[in-house]
């Protein structure tokens, strides 16, 4: 420990002496900063215009490794709650090109800032204001002019920490401000990490789409982004790449897309589809370049229009629903149930399911269970058993080497179906596919949604928390977890309490999203040793400044329907069995 503080430190020192790169639009003492428009850590819009009113508005440059600011990340919390009522607005921003997005809304959960926490990709505002450090703060006045530039105060640097500051120059700009009076000092030196502003390697290299990005696009954006899928827009062809590049650049840029939510601090998943730093940076300078297409007739696989298609390879059974289903226009559609007897005579063991919408235009989300005769889809600890299932941004259930699902002889599936329509009836025969495993398992995997159903939210509430937790009475390994809440649903995480008392968050999804309904599968599936609890915590803003919102002014509970919502922690997990092989890899055999 002593060694990485004292590693840690000598970086900073390093860093005192190195100058980040200058800026040629820097913004000076007494010049009116320009307006922009940063994403919040819950994909927030937000600009300077927002806080016109404000008496005063601190920007704090941070990152999210800088000990400095780790160091400095209480004083910003006392401030804000010391000057809110005043009418100063705090914004901590993040210029940081190593920091990703996901987790810098996991360090803002973590440390409890309660003022908005920006990113800036691009490093545009940081470029304008030639902000080199990190803290670093710039104090506007109402007129959105800039009165202090430096450091929050002095008592901590790269070389000591005080007891107390000495000096604090932030506060007392902020006081001369309020009270209408010269600001004594307007300029320090912020001593911290410096920020980097890299240059893409891949910006003077000769790209072309046939030979650096087909590959790229078709490992990371055609499951969704072809014909009849819920990308909507193809992308299988270089036409179509080309004609929507400046859109893609800018949901790379921003880390939109492709779309994963997992905190990276947490956790490895054999799913990940967030794209490598070297594929983003190639995709950038390609677009940049003018996406040139190169030579030969290299296009993406799958085919453009075949939609079809299926991710784990040709099934060995495919179930459909019984019969076409009329989706009206408009109006609410109740969730609707089908029973199939696929008739297995004896048990039969999968290694592969894909739900495969008819229409994915008005299908939310398919779930087939495996219904047992004389048997309750859910006990009452929350186990059940699900075959598959679908939504925007879920994969196919592809089990690792060892393990495997059990359909019992007798056992019918039952599908669920969540209808939405949009605005034109049509049509849906939804399907699934299946691949049966080669040889039996050594692990069963089981099921438990780990639900909460007494959730109340109170109106207008912007941070509600609440929980659920399962006991696991053996030895258990967890494969994946898969949290779901609706559209108030903000951020969820996953705990684990040992036996002994010590804690571990498993996943952190400090930015949910309900339009991309995820399952994060563990690369190494995890080892838990009985009497261990799993929790899922999760987040919900209830307020009129959440944009999903569909009533701020309605205390919330438990429901099927979107508007309603709902705290389900699914975890698939195996007994662990001492005889068996190790479980090393949740990749398949295919």
């Amino acid at each position: 420990m002593k060694k990485a503080i004292i590693w840690s430190f000598c970086l900073l020192l390093a860093s005192a002496v190195v100058d980040a790169r200058p800026s040629e639009r820097s913004v000076g003492i007494g010049d009116q900063i320009p307006d922009f428009s940063l994403y919040d850590t819950k994909r927030r819009l937000r600009s300077l215009v927002d806080y016109e009113t404000a008496e005063a508005v601190a920007l704090v440059f941070f990152s999210v490794e800088c000990p400095l600011v780790k160091l400095y990340v209480p004083k910003l919390r006392s401030l804000h709650q010391d000057y809110q009522d005043r009418g100063v607005q705090f914004l901590l921003i993040n210029a940081d090109q190593g920091d990703p997005f996901n987790r810098v809304a996991g360090f803002a959960w973590e440390n409890a800032i309660e003022f908005p926490v920006l990113k800036d990709f691009a490093q545009t505002v940081a470029i304008d204001l030639d902000a080199s450090r990190t803290p670093e703060v710039f104090v506007i006045d109402s007129s959105r002019r800039l009165r202090y530039r430096g450091r929050i105060d002095d008592q901590y640097t790269v070389t000591h920490r005080r007891p107390v500051p000495g000096n604090e120059e932030l506060k007392d700009a902020l006081e001369a401000i309020l009270n209408d009076e010269p600001i004594a000092v307007t300029t320090t030196k912020a001593t911290g990490c410096v920020i980097e502003y890299p240059d893409n390697p891949y910006s003077t290299a000769a790209l072309t789409y046939t030979d650096d990005i087909a590959d790229i696009v078709a490992a990371n954006c055609l499951e969704c982004h072809r014909r009849g899928q819920v990308g909507q827009i193809s992308l299988t062809s270089y036409r179509q790449l080309k004609r929507f590049s400046s859109t893609v650049r800018e949901v790379v840029l921003e880390e939109r897309m492709p779309p994963w939510h997992a905190d990276p601090e947490y956790g490895h998943f054999v799913n990940d589809r967030s794209l490598t730093e070297d594929d983003r940076y190639r995709l950038l300078a390609w677009i940049d370049q003018g996406s040139p297409q190169g030579t030969g007739a290299a296009e993406p696989s799958p085919e453009e229009g075949d939609s079809g298609s299926w991710t784990i390879g040709e099934p060995d059974l495919i179930v459909s629903i019984p019969k076409k289903q009329q989706v009206p226009a408009t109006g609410v559609v109740d969730y609707r149930y089908f029973r199939v007897d696929p008739g297995f005579t004896e048990d039969v063991w999968v290694q592969a399911a894909e739900a495969q919408p008819g229409n994915p235009e008005v299908v939310h989300h398919i779930i087939a269970y495996i219904s047992e005769p004389d048997t309750e889809l859910f006990d009452q600890t929350g186990e059940t058993s699900i075959l598959v299932g679908w939504a925007p941004g879920d994969m196919p259930a592809r089990h690792a080497p060892g393990t495997a699902r059990r359909i019992p002889a007798g056992a019918t599936l039952l599908f669920e179906l969540h209808y939405t329509p949009n605005g034109q009836a049509a049509e849906d025969q939804s399907r699934i596919g299946i691949r049966f495993a080669k040889r039996p398992p050594e692990r069963e995997i089981r099921t438990n949604v780990m639900w909460q159903r007494k959730i109340r939210i109170p109106a207008g509430e912007p941070w509600h928390v609440d929980r659920a937790t399962v006991r696991f009475p053996e030895d258990v390994r967890i494969l994946s977890l898969m949290p779901h809440m609706h559209l108030r649903g903000i951020a969820a995480r996953y705990e684990l309490t040992r036996p002994d008392g010590s804690r571990e968050t498993l996943l952190s999804t400090p930015y949910y999203d309900f339009n991309w309904q995820s399952v994060y599968r563990f690369a190494e599936p995890l080892r838990v040793a009985a009497g261990s609890r799993l929790t899922i915590v999760g987040v919900w803003d209830n307020s009129a400044e959440n944009p999903n919102n569909p009533d701020p002014q309605k205390d919330v509970i438990w429901g099927e329907q979107t508007w309603d919502e709902m705290l389900n922690g699914w975890v698939n997990y195996v007994a662990e069995n001492e005889s068996a092989k190790e479980l090393t890899s949740a990749k398949p055999e295919w």
